[in-house]
């Protein structure tokens, strides 16, 4: 009996996924390590940071432990320059995403590429409203010959030679996608050594088509992002990061938040290693611990989503795992922003 329970939520998470898939109403991709994929939250978080490029990769495997379910990966680079002889900065970025779903294979293929404007609101340089905006290609395909419906059981045997019954014609479609978005940040503190930023964006600004079907009025929904974020220090060695996210899409809202503690080792103005412990929630869904460690230019972060939704029976409490790496650096050229700016320091 177990394992007929089981076989049938295979199949009906199986279904879910290829419903997800042909209709209008998927949602966009996502991480549990959203701070780690800037652009997906904002394209004004592009440039955000301490240095003149930055690369991060980010990749999720989601729900193995009960179907074949969703692999996701996020590369995206940032390079960032000062504009003339004053303090203000531009970004130029790439986002780029891969994410696959199930047995048909349903894959979805992104290439955004992203501008930012910093405009500096300070003197000091530790206050900045950037303005930013990404637009590009979206792909969508499927495996269609791993498709099977009920047209091609006759007298209940399976036969793939007759047709599935499916209206679309092609296994494939393409289309634009943009996004928009403003955000704030700046250093405080005695030395400059907090930071804090909060933002807002506006995604699917042309509502693209989200159907095989090709309906005009299979439109994904204008999604909205507000986030937020402070890191304060809490002695010289040590310091704390929050980060939030609200979304909202159509009927969907989602709000994942939490908090990191760091512990730098060694020389606290440069130091060998910074340790990250911390733990996020995405409400109604799952806990998420996480772990992250800096190795200058580099950081590595795992994060493991805890399955609290109700789908927590048939997943056995088990999410998605997730790792990412980034690079942030400075180059070496005249107009770097190494002692141009102040904040952030995230």
């Amino acid at each position: 009996m177990k394992k007929t329970n089981n076989h049938i939520t295979h199949l009906l998470l199986s279904a879910l996924l290829i419903f997800c898939g042909l209709c209008s109403s998927a949602q966009d991709i996502h991480f549990s390590q959203f701070y780690e994929a800037p652009l997906l939250r904002n394209p004004s978080l592009a440039g955000i940071f301490t240095g003149d490029v930055r690369a991060q990769i980010v990749y999720r495997d989601q729900w193995n432990s009960v179907t074949n379910a969703f692999k996701s990966g996020s590369v995206n680079a940032e390079y960032k320059m000062p504009v003339g002889g004053g303090d203000d900065f531009i970004t130029a970025g790439l986002q780029m995403l891969f994410d696959r779903a199930g047995t048909v294979s349903l894959t979805t293929t992104h290439l955004l590429p992203a501008i930012n404007y910093h405009k500096s609101l300070s003197s000091e340089r530790n206050m900045y409203l950037s303005v930013g905006f990404m637009g590009g290609l979206v792909q969508r395909r499927i495996d269609r010959s791993k498709i099977t419906t009920d047209n091609q059981y006759v007298g209940g045997a399976f036969n793939p030679a007759l047709a599935d019954g499916e209206t679309f014609i092609n296994a494939n479609y393409s289309n634009l996608d943009a996004s928009l978005g403003a955000s704030f940040n700046s250093s405080f503190g005695s030395e400059q050594q907090n930071n804090l930023f909060f933002g807002l964006a506006y995604h699917h600004i042309n509502r693209p088509r989200n159907s095989f079907y090709r309906n005009v009025n299979a439109a994904l929904h204008p999604k909205w992002v507000a986030s937020g974020g402070v890191k304060f220090e809490v002695g010289d060695q040590a310091f704390f990061n929050l980060q939030a996210d609200y979304s909202k899409q159509g009927p969907a809202d989602e709000i994942v938040g939490g908090a990191m503690y760091g512990y730098k080792i060694g020389d606290p103005e440069m130091p060998d290693y910074v340790v990250h412990v911390g733990a996020f929630m995405r409400l109604r869904d799952a806990l998420i611990p996480a772990v992250k460690i800096d190795y200058n230019p580099f950081s590595i972060g795992l994060s493991y989503d805890v399955n609290v939704s109700q789908l927590k029976t048939a997943s056995q409490g088990r999410g998605g795992f997730e790792l990412s790496i980034t690079y942030i650096g400075f180059l070496n050229r005249d107009n770097s922003t190494r002692e141009k700016v102040f904040c952030p320091r995230f």
